[in-house]
This record gives C-alpha cells, sequence and structure tokens, in this order.
C-alpha cells in the first residue's frame, strides 16, 4: 500500500481547542446595557411546577375519594334503642341507612365560655337484627315519621373499591413517573416547539483568537464584528450595516465551532449554540416553532450571536430529494427571522457547514449570509502554531523537534495534530513517563494516518510478498518525475494494510498538476507489477492502490478536462447530481457513447504508466532486491537509507 499524507482534496482541515485564559471582556459592549439572562424564562422551573401541582391534585382527588367512602361512619356507636328513642324525641337532623347501619346526625347544643353554640355529632347502630326490614318501615310501624332519610345501598367498602383505589393511586404514581422520565430523557413533549439551543454567557466563555491558531486569514475576518459587538454605535453612525450572518464554510476538522466561540468570548456577549438536526423533529411544525422560539429569546439578550453547527443539516436547497416538508419548513422559518420584516438588530448568525454546495440560494443571498468565511487547511507556520497551543501541559524530552513534525504532517488538520500530540502522550504514560520523546511522535504521526500497529503473526511467504510490493511502490516513485518524495517504507502492519509507504510532498501546494497526478497512478501500480515480477503470482493486496490509481485516472478525464479525445468538459455521475440535488433518468448525465469513451480514456492514461512503470523496475531490478534485504531485515526503512539503496 502506498499512502500520500498530502492530497488536494483532503477532507481534513486546520483549526485549534481552546487553551488558555480568557479576556475579560464581558462587563460591557460599546456603553449598551447588557441585558439581565435572568430574567430569560425558566423552563426547567416550569415543569417542576407542572410535576408538583399534578401531584397535589391527584393526592387531593384520592383523599376526597377515600374521605366519601369512610365519612358516614365516624362518630359513637349505640344500641339501636338509643337511636330508636333520640329519633322519637325529634334530636336528630338527618337519619342515613347503609349497608345495615343507621347511622343518626345531630345537632346539640354546647357551651363556650359564657357562649352557647350548635354542634353536630354522630351516632350509629347495627339493624341486621331487625332481618330485611329497612330502618324506615321499622319507624313506620311505631307511627313515626321521619323527616329526613336518606338510604345508601351497597356503599360499604369492599374488594371493588380496594381495586379502584389501587388503580388511581398507581395512576398517580404512574403519572409522576412518566413526567420525571421525559425531564431526564429529553422527551418534553408538550414543549415540542421551544429551542433547545444551549446559552453560553460571561465566564463561560472562556475561549478567545489567542485561543485560535493556523487559520489567522478567517479570524482576521471576524474581527469587524466582534468590533461591532463592543461598539455598534460607531458603525449605526457611519450609515454601515453589520452583516446579518457569517458562514464558516471548510472540512471537518477545520476548527469552525472554536472561531464561533473565540467570537463570542472576545465580544463578551451571549452565545446560543445549537445544531441544525436539533430542529428537526417527527412532529410537523416543531422546527419552525423552534427557530421562532431561538429568535424570541436571542431578541431578549441583544446583542448576542447565535451559532449554528452543521446548518446544512435544515438548509438543503428546496425542491431536491435532499429536502423534506418538515425541513422545508424550518428553512422558511429561518428566512423569515433573518431577513424578514422585523428588524434583526445586535443579532448576529454564525453558521458552520463542510457542505456548502448542498445549500439553499436563497440563505446565501445578501440580507442573511452576507459574508462567507472559508477556513482553509494549515501551513507548515499555521500547523507550528496548532501544535504550540495544544502542546501546553505537556512536557517534552531534549530530542522532540516539533518543527520536523510540522514538515511532516502537510495534510493533516487542527483535530488531527491534536491527536497526534494527545496519542503521543498516551504512549509515555503507557511506558510510565512522562516526558514525550521524539520516537513518540513519530509513531503517533503514523497512528494518526494510518492506525496502530499489528502484533499478528504472518507466514515468511506473506512478509516477503508485502516486502516486494512495497519496495515496487518506493523504487517507481523514486524514479518516477513529479512523484512526492519518499518518507520512508515499512512492512509492519498498520490499520487494514500490510505494509506501507509513505510519501511527504517538499512542500505545501494548493494545487495538483497533470504530472503530478500521472505519478500517483505509477507508483501505485509499482507494488502489483513488482509481485508480478519477482514473485510467482500476484495477490488482491493490490486492491486498493487500483481503486485510487482509477479514482484519480477517472478525475483527470471527467473533472479536470484532461483528455484530449473528450477535451475542456466536465463529466458528472448520476451519484454526484443526487448529492447536488439532482436527478437523471438515464444512468449517467452524458450519453452511453460518451461514457465509452470515458472509460477508453481511462484505461488508456493507466496503460501507459503501467508500461513506464514495468521498465523503471526492469532497470532497477538490483535497487528492488536490495530494498526488500532492507526491509527483511528491519522491517523499516527511511529516507536516507532508501537514498544510500538507489544511490
Amino acid at each position: 500500500m502506498n499512502v500520500n499524507v498530502s492530497k488536494e482534496d483532503s477532507s481534513k482541515a486546520s483549526g485549534g481547542k481552546t487553551s488558555g485564559k480568557q479576556q475579560n471582556n464581558s462587563g460591557k459592549n460599546g456603553g449598551n446595557k447588557m441585558p439581565d439572562i435572568r430574567k430569560l424564562p425558566s423552563v426547567v422551573g416550569k415543569k417542576r411546577l407542572g410535576v408538583i401541582i399534578s401531584i397535589i391534585l391527584s393526592i387531593v382527588i384520592l383523599g376526597i375519594w377515600l374521605v366519601s367512602v369512610f365519612v358516614d361512619f365516624k362518630g359513637e356507636q349505640v344500641p339501636l334503642s338509643e337511636v330508636v328513642s333520640d329519633v322519637k324525641e325529634g334530636n336528630y337532623e338527618n337519619v342515613i341507612e347503609r349497608n345495615g347501619y343507621v347511622i343518626l346526625e345531630q345537632v346539640d347544643t354546647i357551651k363556650v365560655g359564657a357562649v352557647e353554640k350548635e354542634a353536630k355529632s354522630r351516632k350509629y347502630a347495627l339493624i341486621k337484627n331487625a332481618g330485611d326490614q329497612s330502618f324506615e318501615s321499622m319507624m313506620a310501624e311505631r307511627g313515626i315519621v321521619l323527616e329526613s332519610y336518606e338510604y345508601r345501598p351497597n356503599a360499604e367498602f369492599g374488594l371493588g373499591d380496594l381495586i379502584w383505589s389501587g388503580i388511581l393511586i398507581a395512576g398517580v404514581v404512574l403519572l409522576f413517573m412518566l413526567v420525571k422520565n421525559m425531564q431526564s430523557s429529553g422527551g418534553k413533549i408538550l414543549e415540542f416547539g421551544q429551542s433547545k439551543a444551549r446559552l453560553i454567557f460571561g465566564k463561560k466563555v472562556k475561549t478567545t483568537f489567542d485561543d485560535v491558531a493556523g487559520i489567522d486569514d478567517s479570524k482576521e475576518e471576524l474581527v469587524e464584528v466582534v468590533d461591532f459587538l463592543k461598539n455598534p454605535k460607531k458603525y449605526f453612525e457611519a450609515g454601515a450595516r453589520i452583516p446579518k450572518g457569517v458562514l464558516l464554510v471548510g472540512a471537518p476538522g477545520t476548527g469552525k465551532t472554536l472561531l464561533a466561540k473565540a467570537v463570542a468570548g472576545e465580544a463578551g456577549v451571549p452565545f446560543f449554540h445549537t445544531s441544525g438536526s436539533e430542529f428537526e423533529e417527527m412532529l410537523v411544525g416543531a422546527g419552525a416553532s423552534r427557530v421562532r422560539d431561538l429568535f424570541k429569546k436571542a431578541k431578549r439578550a441583544t446583542p448576542c450571536i447565535i451559532f449554528i453547527d452543521e446548518v446544512d443539516a435544515i438548509a438543503k436547497k428546496r425542491g431536491t430529494v435532499l429536502h423534506s416538508g418538515n425541513t422545508e419548513q424550518t428553512l422558511n422559518q429561518l428566512l423569515v427571522e433573518m431577513d424578514g420584516l422585523e428588524d434583526r438588530n445586535n443579532i448576529i448568525i454564525l453558521a458552520a457547514t463542510n457542505r456548502p454546495d448542498t445549500l439553499d440560494p436563497a440563505i446565501l443571498r445578501p440580507g442573511r449570509f452576507d459574508r462567507t468565511v472559508v477556513v482553509q487547511m494549515p501551513d507548515y507556520e499555521g500547523r507550528k502554531e496548532i501544535m504550540k497551543v495544544h502542546s501546553k501541559g505537556k512536557k517534552f524530552g531534549d530530542d522532540v523537534d516539533l518543527d520536523l513534525i510540522a514538515k511532516k504532517t502537510i495534510g493533516y488538520s487542527g483535530a488531527d495534530l491534536e491527536n497526534l500530540l494527545n496519542e503521543a502522550a498516551i504512549m509515555s504514560a503507557k511506558d510510565n513517563r512522562k516526558v514525550i520523546k521524539q520516537e513518540d511522535l513519530l509513531e503517533s504521526y503514523l497512528k494518526v494516518k494510518l492506525g496502530r500497529q499489528k502484533k499478528n503473526k504472518r507466514t515468511e511467504d506473506d512478509i516477503k510478498r508485502v516486502a516486494y510490493h512495497e519496495a515496487g511502490h518506493a523504487i517507481v516513485a523514486q524514479f518516477t518525475k513529479g512523484a512526492d518524495p519518499v518518507e520512508q517504507v515499512s512492512i509492519i502492519p498498520r490499520g487494514y494494510t500490510g505494509g506501507v509507504t509513505v510519501f511527504v510532498p517538499k512542500e505545501d501546494s494548493s494545487f495538483t498538476t497533470r504530472t503530478q497526478m500521472l505519478a500517483q497512478i505509477q507508483h501505485a501500480t509499482g507494488g502489483y507489477l513488482a509481485e508480478e515480477m519477482f514473485l510467482e503470482d500476484v495477490s488482491g493486496g493490490a486492491s486498493e492502490d487500483i481503486k485510487s490509481a482509477t479514482e484519480v485516472a477517472k478525475k483527470m478525464v471527467k473533472k479536470f478536462g484532461m483528455s484530449k479525445k473528450l477535451g475542456f468538459v466536465r463529466f458528472s455521475d448520476e451519484e454526484e447530481s443526487s448529492y447536488l440535488g439532482y436527478k437523471y433518468d438515464s444512468g449517467h448525465g452524458y450519453s452511453e457513447e460518451t461514457a465509452k469513451i470515458i472509460d477508453e480514456e481511462v484505461r488508456m492514461i493507466i496503460g501507459s504508466v503501467l508500461d513506464e512503470a514495468r521498465s523503471i523496475l526492469e532497470r532497477n531490478r538490483d535497487k528492488v532486491e536490495a530494498l526488500v534485504a532492507a526491509l527483511l531485515a528491519n522491517e523499516v526503512v527511511l529516507k536516507d537509507e532508501l537514498n544510500e539503496i538507489i544511490g
């Protein structure tokens, strides 16, 4: 396998993570009075109040029902004759018969000091010994007419009452647990329309521009945004309009989120952080509602910054296969909020994406995202600065040369560099060392790109095959015009590979020429040809080499116009077109005749470099054998030793 650590369309770029001290900018903003963030709605407090109220109401309802069951049996139990005597004398207010008992409610006169007051009391007696006869009929036989009588049959607290009581209590407990679980898991069914943006304010935003390294050009474009947030008055007096939105574009790991936090930290203003995916919900209209709620909160906290990470999740081109109905509503609401009838002064929207080609044109026009800041890959000086930022808190040995690592890591993003230093620190800790050595950095340099060393056992034939394969890559590259220099050749298995040939460009470059592309294809064929020439049979170990060579050749023909037959024309496949939001009925965006010519051109390019690579190996058979011997002896051959072998 051959690996080039720098590619023109590499998907990783630069940036830095927070480290350092915050400037004290949270106090004043151009003389404007800062809002009291404590007055913003407290969602958590409202939810807790709702839970408490629901629990209290449930307990009250349960208590009322239980009282209604047992209240009639409060009082003193007396003989039935005493109850009959009281009824004859008229010493009662109500007579209630319930499940074989007679309950007599009386009105007594009592003295409280010198004042007489009326007080109610109860007596109850058992009448079951009277058979099936009711108390009303018993009194009628004695010639007594009841003035107030109530008959309540089947009112006893039996098994049915017990079951219903259990169901009610279980329902209350279940409701309480459900609400609590919704809060802890983020369900929030009753609050699906509220924004999920996190508010960071004051001392919590500790990131400043001093913590962002390797992307100075991008920082300069955001300085005036910070100045506006600090001193808006001077811009208004000059009649200037600050950009309403700034779009940060760059590959993953470039430091886009870090830049947004640095703007908030420098300006000392409230910072609302959310992502495009947090606006989406199964419920129709939830995303649009969350957009409205977010801008409502931001308006109360002005001046402030709203940062939307991965904005392409809600801002894809409308009317395409990439866009759903719910997402389109969310995008429409975002467009209105950014440039609608209402003024949105002092609210700056920062957004980040690594797929700008999928964004709807309406969101990129002036008045919405007025400015696009491209966060580029770090150059040599940028990589040095990034490593200085991430070196804080780490101890290095005297042999460590970070400048050398910066030169080797062409194509590494800021995230890669941070990971490289962290892996080196982990290696030193595993060896019970507190100091990082140069060998730790060199090993982590390969580990980040290629994976860690594998310790699986291989047969001698497999090791010999890998040695010839990697030697083929290295020798062809050394004698090919436009090829990057070989940094090292190794037969140590890493990741998915049995061995690796590492190429490091001499200098940073933003473009790849036709000669360099042909060189990439040519040294990719070296491993396959070496197996074919020096061993009895070839293996499938060249599958990735074939894939990479074919991809480069196709780009030359279809994307870069480097075909004499097809000329200065770009051809795109259905897959690429669907990614951009368009769809063709045929299998390609071009005719079958053109597809045939493309295949012929790709085959011609690869065939021509195959012949050249084969002739290089034929002329340098002795050098291939010498390099294989060195690899079998030492497993790794570095640049200087390789140059000695080649002479």
